[in-house]
């Protein structure tokens, strides 16, 4: 099942239009996968500073859909389409109302900070990753 959160879209996040400014998007993007992780028990925090182990974007993919003006109320959902050995796959999505905003996909790499090599997912990690796997659809036998 995929993550939903909300936050509001401010004053700061948007230029002199009042329409959203795209990189503040990217700061809302972070801050919401940071938000998932904390959800499932893995803040980071405490990865970083207890763990040792970063979650760098090695790919980012962003499709802008319509815009949102200040004041909108944006609603995010964030989904894992693949999970590997040391990266996951995210989809994220967000909408206003029954508008769709914005769509991106975001592949984070565990990583050590000590090494800046990649490591596997600790198991309560990947534990708290896969919850958020999207289901796969069985093929039609019929078809």
């Amino acid at each position: 099942m995929a993550f939903a959160t909300s936050r509001p879209l401010g004053f700061g996040d948007c230029d002199p239009a009042g329409i959203a400014y795209f990189p503040a998007y990217m700061d809302m993007l972070v801050a919401v996968t940071e938000e998932m992780f904390a959800d499932f028990g893995a803040p980071w925090p405490e990865m970083v500073r207890d763990r040792r182990i970063g979650v760098p974007t090695v790919k980012l993919d962003v499709d802008f859909s319509t815009p949102a003006f200040h004041g909108d109320r944006l609603d995010f959902t964030v989904a894992v389409a693949a999970l590997g050995r040391s990266s996951a796959d995210l989809r994220h999505r967000v909408v206003v109302g029954d508008r769709t905003v914005w769509t991106a996909r975001q592949v984070l790499v565990a990583t050590s900070l000590d090494t800046h090599r990649a490591v596997a997912w600790p198991d309560d990690i990947r534990a708290g990753l896969a919850a958020h796997l999207e289901k796969q659809h069985a093929p039609d036998p019929a078809a």
